[in-house]
């Protein structure tokens, strides 16, 4: 799994700008309405809201927002749509598998949007089950590797979740990412926050077993438009893919941009 959260970084440059900020703070509602609605709106009793509420404050949505959408997903306040999870598997150029999960209101449209990005940017349906299996789902806390003036390290985060037996915990540039077990998500985060740090994301994620090597710039190009274009369509929440780019490919596609 080295270098795709790396790569992830660079393909999802585009979400700074305010065109695409207004998509991701509709995703953030989504995942707090259907968190609210399944678990109920209480954050001291709903760990699944209280991660969904921080990834939104930490990402800037306004605090009305969030507790509107609270009310909705509770049902303490009319207005929640009836969100269903829908899940879709293609292959992207160079044959990269991407999983593509939608929150929609509408099944048609969701399965029109998807067919059509793929499609025009040089990539396929796939049959059910086909690209799943690359991946399985885990748990993933971010961490910023300095808070307060304080360099942490990861034997500092190994220390905190030891009773976890986190899979892994990787250098991403200014944060660590901690992996574990989906089901002890709430546990290792909570770990640690009882060890005195914060966190930037506490969420469940699907990782893939194994990579998919791209090897030229021309590809890699079209990859990026196709996952881009999944991106923007708004019934999409989350685009997992398995590719891996090296930093001298990475490099020349920053240069184009």
């Amino acid at each position: 799994m080295s270098g795709h959260s790396k790569w992830a970084t660079t393909k999802h440059k585009k979400a700074a700008i305010d065109a695409k900020r207004g998509k991701l703070f509709a995703k953030l509602i989504k995942n707090i309405e259907v968190a609210a609605k399944i678990g109920g709106g209480d954050l001291a009793g709903n760990p699944t809201l209280y991660d969904a509420v921080q990834k939104a404050k930490k990402t800037s949505v306004p605090a009305d927002n969030i507790e509107r959408a609270i009310k909705r997903g509770s049902g303490a306040e009319s207005g929640g749509a009836d969100w269903i999870t829908i899940t879709y598997e293609a292959y992207g150029p160079g044959g990269v598998a991407v999983l593509i999960e939608c929150l929609t209101d509408n099944r048609n449209r969701s399965a029109t949007d998807v067919r059509v990005a793929v499609t025009r940017n040089g990539g396929t349906m796939a049959d059910v089950g086909s690209v799943a299996r690359v991946f399985s789902r885990k748990g993933i806390v971010v961490v910023a590797k300095t808070q307060e003036g304080k360099e942490i390290t990861d034997l500092d985060l190994m220390e905190a979740t030891l009773d976890y037996d986190p899979d892994q915990i990787n250098d991403e540039a200014e944060n660590w990412e901690i992996i574990c077990d989906p089901t002890q998500l709430v546990e290792v985060r909570t770990a640690i926050q009882n060890a005195g740090l914060d966190y930037e994301s506490a969420d469940t994620a699907f990782l893939p077993s194994f990579t998919s090597s791209v090897d030229d710039v021309d590809t890699a190009s079209k990859l990026l438009k196709l996952l881009d274009a999944l991106d923007d369509c708004d019934d999409v929440q989350e685009v997992y893919s398995n590719e891996e780019v090296s930093s001298e490919i990475e490099a020349q596609l920053a240069e184009e941009e």
